[in-house]
């Protein structure tokens, strides 16, 4: 059955300028045409009136935590696997229903829970998990109190996990092939100090460039790429030093640090959602309170680092790194975003420029003949207000792969 998407403007994901009275057809899961004539649905064929909506590729976040729905100030043993389950497939209908049909998962859930998107037991967005962080001892993301020698990370194979230890290369090879044995599709690394680690500081490097190394070569041997977590421009230097692709946050990125990354043809991944909410959010999140005044500055520096990246030319991915249950705020990425972009390079970040990040622009990312079909219509102009993209409600139809996931057109 063929699907006919008409009346609509279409802004296609490349950065070019909208198009109206077209028609979209997807066929067979992939995008058959997009045309300037309206031709007659026959047959079993579906067709959707898009009249005041505008047709976007499937959005994309780079830096999601689906899985993370649990308190990580708390015991990690408090909430049940079958509760985080629960929350953790919540997420991912809330994602699939503000129109993001393709998650990059960066540190939490791994392949399980892939597979049981694939298979449609569970309904969501097709995931990219990274599997657990790889992370030093005393690094970002080891919550244990510094003062017991006991670690007990919560690790529930085929569903959440959520970091490795590591203090040597032999050691970090070891979690990178594991982690891909349990489906990653890419790996992560903390590489500074991080916001909600309390025994480290933002301006930290962590894990030596012969760990991040060991990493990207066990990357690279399966045909793909290795993300840093990194604050600090030490932090990103070091892994330019190893072959690091992409670097998540990217908060003190300078002039001379943006240069370097362009010249070696790498990307960043600036996270303004979780900036923008964390400190009102930090409790419903499952964090302590000590981290609110850790978020001081960080969002005015990361709207610097947008900046800087702008101007360097760097390729901008779009991540929202929402923690907790009830993820709703996704959207709120886009919005930022086009404070300092612009409306349509917002967008390219979150379809375009992710999938170049993912290794998938091949596929995905943009609307064109022969690319998978995940489109999706909001109702109003979303370059003139891209607050639209912050409510979930505005987006009337889903389609993943082909498929009508959401629909609230009126027949």
């Amino acid at each position: 059955m063929a699907l006919f998407l008409s009346g609509a403007v279409v802004v296609d994901g490349t950065g070019a300028d909208p198009r109206k009275d077209t028609t979209l057809i997807a066929d067979q899961g992939a995008i058959a045409s997009i045309t300037k004539q309206a031709p007659a649905v026959r047959g079993d064929d579906q067709g959707f009136d898009l009249t005041g909506c505008t047709l976007l590729p499937g959005l994309m976040d780079a830096h999601a935590h689906v899985g993370l729905v649990f308190n990580m100030a708390a015991d990690s043993g408090a909430m049940s696997a079958a509760e985080i389950a629960a929350k953790t497939f919540r997420n991912c209908e809330l994602a699939l229903d503000a129109g993001f049909t393709t998650l990059r998962d960066m540190g939490g859930v791994d392949g399980g829970l892939a597979r049981a998107i694939e298979s449609g037991d569970v309904r969501g967005p097709r995931i990219f998990p990274s599997g657990p962080a790889i992370a030093q001892t005393g690094g970002h993301g080891h919550l244990t109190g510094p003062f017991c020698d006991l670690n007990h990370p919560l690790a529930i194979p085929g569903l959440i996990q959520l970091l490795e230890l590591c203090d040597s290369p032999d050691e970090v090879r070891r979690a990178a092939r594991k982690i891909f044995r349990r489906g990653a599709t890419q790996l992560k690394l903390f590489i500074s100090g991080g916001v909600v680690s309390l025994t480290d500081r933002l301006e930290d490097t962590q894990l030596t460039i012969e760990e991040l190394r060991a990493a990207v070569v066990e990357a690279k041997a399966r045909k793909t790429y290795v993300a840093g977590h990194a604050h600090n421009c030490d932090a990103m230097r070091n892994g330019l030093a190893a072959g690091i692709e992409c670097f998540e946050h990217a908060t003190m990125l300078d002039e001379a640090t943006a240069a370097a990354i362009k010249a070696a043809n790498a990307a960043v991944d600036p996270t303004m959602t979780v900036c923008n909410l964390m400190v009102n959010e930090w409790k419903a999140w499952g964090l302590d309170e000590s981290v609110v005044p850790r978020m001081s500055g960080v969002e005015a520096k990361m709207i610097d680092a947008v900046r800087i990246a702008r101007d360097a030319g760097l390729l901008i991915g779009s991540g929202s790194d929402m923690l907790g249950p009830g993820q709703n705020r996704r959207g709120l990425e886009l919005v930022l975003k086009a404070k300092i972009l612009g409306p349509m390079e917002a967008v390219v970040s979150a379809t375009l420029n992710n999938a170049k990040i993912m290794r998938l622009d091949s596929q995905l990312g943009t609307l064109e003949q022969g690319k998978i079909a995940d489109v999706i219509a909001v109702r109003g102009d979303p370059l003139s207000n891209p607050e639209i993209f912050d409510d979930p409600s505005r987006v009337v139809l889903v389609i993943k792969a082909g498929r009508v996931v959401k629909n609230l057109v009126a027949a």
